[in-house]
C-alpha cells in the first residue's frame, strides 16, 4: 500500500518559492523538488482566509459551513459522525502520526479535536487555539511558562507540546523537532503502509524567534518577546512586530521559511535513503493566504490572509508521487483543500463520501472531473469562483472588517466586486456593471450552496441581494 506524506505549513506566501522566480531572495529547494517531481496546482484553494475553519475542512474533507465554522468564533472540529482523515486511513490499515500546531477552535486536552482523539497513533503536538493561533519557535515548558508570566504566556505561546494527552516540555527549535519526530516516525518498524502529517508552525509570526546560531549566520538581531514589564501593552507592542515597523521583518520571515523547507527535504531524503519515494504520496500546502502582515507575499494576487481576496484564499500546494503523477507538471484546474481527503483515500485504493473530488485524474490530465465551482462564506464577507469569474460581497460596516483593516493591515473592501481571474488575477478591474448576468449567475450559485450546507438565517437576505444597481455595488476595491 502506498504512504502517505501531508505537510501544511501556516501563512506561507503564495509568491515565496524560489521556483516562481519572483524574489531572488527566497530559498525553498525542497518545495521547488517536490514541484520537479510532481505536480504544482497554481488555482489551489482553502475553504476559509483564516486557520481554524481552514483546517477543519482539511481533516474532513467538507466544507465547515456545514457546522456553522465561518469565522474564528464559530471554528471548530467537525461533528462526530464525520470522519478524520487520520481515522478513514486508520480504518484501512495504515498507522497515523501527527506533529505539529493544532487549531481548529478552542480546543482543551482530551477533546475530539486532540490528534490522538481523532485517529492518530503517534502523536506530538500543541493546541494553538489556546495561544492566539501560534506556537512558540523556542520555548514550551513550565518554566517559560513562569518566567514569562500568565498572560505573556498565552500571548508567546510558551506552553508544553502534547504526546497523546500528556505533556511534553521542549526547549529548542520547533521546527526542526517537528521535522525529527515525522522522520522517526516514517522509518519505525511497522509493515504497516503509514500516514504521516506535519503542521508546521512555520512561517506564523513571531518570526524572529529563531535559534541564537541561526541569527548570527544571517547577521540578524534578536528582538524580544512581549512580557508584561516591557513598558507597553501587549497591542502596542504588537503594532511594532508587524508591518511595517518590524527592523529586518522580511529577513525574519524568509528564515523560517527556508529552515521549514530544510526539514522538508529532510524527509525527501530519507524518502530517497530508504527507497520509499516512488510509491509515496508527498503533498504540501498551506492553510490560508499568506500573511502580508508577517512580511508574507501574495504576488500577483490581491490580499491577504483574512480577506476573501485571492491572496487570502489561494494558496500553494505540490504533489508528488512518481508511481502515478507526471512530472514538472502545472495545473490551473480549480481544486481545493477539500480534495485532499478523496484524492489521498484513493492513493490507498478506497472511495469516501466528500465535498472534494479526487484529484489524481485532473493531476494526469483530465480537467474535465475538477470542481466547477468553490465558495467561501464567513458571515461578513462572502465570495465564489465558477470558472473565470468570481464574485465577492464585503459588509464593510461589520466591526471584524474595520478592526482587521486597522490592526491587521487587511484591507478588506466593501461592497460587491466581480472579477475576471483569467485576464486579471490580481483583482483590480470591478466587471459588475458591464457583466451583470454572470454577477446574477453567481450570486444565484452562492445561495443554492448556501442552502445546500446550512447556512440560511436572519442575514442572508441582506448578504445576497442584488449586486446590480445596489448602492454600494462599486465600493469593493
Amino acid at each position: 500500500m502506498t504512504n502517505i506524506l501531508l505537510i501544511v505549513s501556516d501563512d506561507h506566501g503564495y509568491a515565496d518559492r524560489s521556483a516562481l522566480g519572483l524574489h531572488a531572495e527566497v530559498q525553498t529547494p525542497a518545495l521547488d523538488r517536490l514541484a520537479a517531481g510532481g505536480v504544482s496546482c497554481t488555482s489551489a484553494y482553502v475553504t476559509a482566509p483564516i486557520c481554524s475553519p481552514s483546517r477543519a475542512a482539511i481533516i474532513s474533507g467538507r466544507y465547515q459551513q456545514r457546522w456553522g465554522g465561518q469565522w474564528f468564533d464559530s471554528a471548530s472540529f467537525a461533528p462526530d459522525d464525520v470522519p478524520s482523515l487520520a481515522e478513514l486511513l486508520g480504518d484501512r490499515g495504515y498507522r497515523t502520526g501527527y506533529f505539529g500546531k493544532v487549531h481548529y477552535g478552542d480546543e482543551s486536552v482530551g477533546d475530539r479535536a486532540c490528534p490522538p482523539h481523532h485517529g492518530f497513533e503517534t502523536t506530538l503536538y500543541g493546541l494553538a487555539g489556546q495561544s492566539l493561533g501560534r506556537l512558540n519557535y523556542l520555548h514550551h515548558s513550565e518554566q517559560a511558562k513562569s518566567e514569562y508570566g500568565a498572560d505573556a504566556a498565552r500571548y508567546m505561546a510558551v506552553q508544553p507540546l502534547l504526546s497523546g494527552d500528556e505533556p511534553v516540555e521542549h526547549e529548542g527549535f520547533l521546527t526542526s523537532e517537528l521535522g525529527r519526530r515525522a522522520a522517526d516516525f516514517i522509518q519505525a518498524e511497522d509493515e504497516r503502509p503509514y500516514f504521516c502529517m506535519v503542521a508546521f508552525n512555520a512561517v506564523h509570526n513571531f518570526c524572529w524567534q529563531l535559534p541564537p546560531d541561526e541569527l548570527a549566520r544571517r547577521g540578524l538581531p534578536t528582538y524580544d518577546d512581549w512580557k508584561p514589564d516591557s513598558g507597553a501593552s501587549y497591542g502596542e507592542w504588537y503594532d511594532d512586530v508587524i508591518v511595517p515597523n518590524l527592523p529586518h521583518g522580511r529577513e525574519y520571515y524568509l528564515a523560517q521559511l527556508e529552515l521549514m523547507d530544510a526539514e522538508i527535504g529532510k524527509l525527501l531524503d530519507l524518502l530517497d535513503a530508504t527507497g520509499q519515494a516512488d510509491d509515496t504520496v508527498v503533498v504540501y500546502t498551506t492553510d490560508n493566504g499568506g500573511s502580508t502582515c508577517n512580511f508574507g507575499d501574495n504576488a500577483p494576487l490581491r490580499g491577504t490572509k483574512y480577506t476573501v481576496w485571492e491572496g487570502g484564499i489561494r494558496v500553494p500546494m505540490l504533489w508528488r508521487w512518481p508511481a502515478r503523477l507526471p512530472s514538472a507538471h502545472q495545473t490551473d484546474a480549480l481544486v481545493s483543500t477539500l480534495d485532499l481527503v478523496p484524492t489521498l483515500l484513493a492513493a490507498a485504493g478506497d472511495e469516501v463520501e466528500s465535498d472534494g473530488v479526487n484529484l489524481l485524474p485532473v493531476m494526469n490530465g483530465d480537467t474535465d472531473s475538477a470542481h466547477t465551482a468553490l465558495h467561501w462564506d464567513c458571515g461578513f464577507q462572502w465570495a465564489v469562483r465558477s470558472g473565470d469569474w468570481k464574485l465577492s460581497w464585503v459588509d464593510g460596516t461589520d466591526q471584524q472588517v474595520q478592526h482587521l483593516s486597522r490592526y491587521e493591515h487587511a484591507p478588506m473592501g466593501d461592497g460587491w466586486h466581480l472579477a475576471n481571474l483569467t485576464e486579471d488575477v490580481g483583482e483590480q478591474h470591478n466587471r459588475i456593471d458591464d457583466e451583470a448576468a454572470v454577477a446574477l449567475r453567481l450570486r444565484d450559485l452562492h445561495a443554492a450552496w448556501r442552502a445546500e450546507v446550512g447556512l440560511v438565517d436572519s442575514g442572508a437576505a441582506a448578504m445576497l441581494g442584488d449586486p446590480v444597481g445596489h448602492e454600494g455595488h462599486g465600493d469593493h476595491q
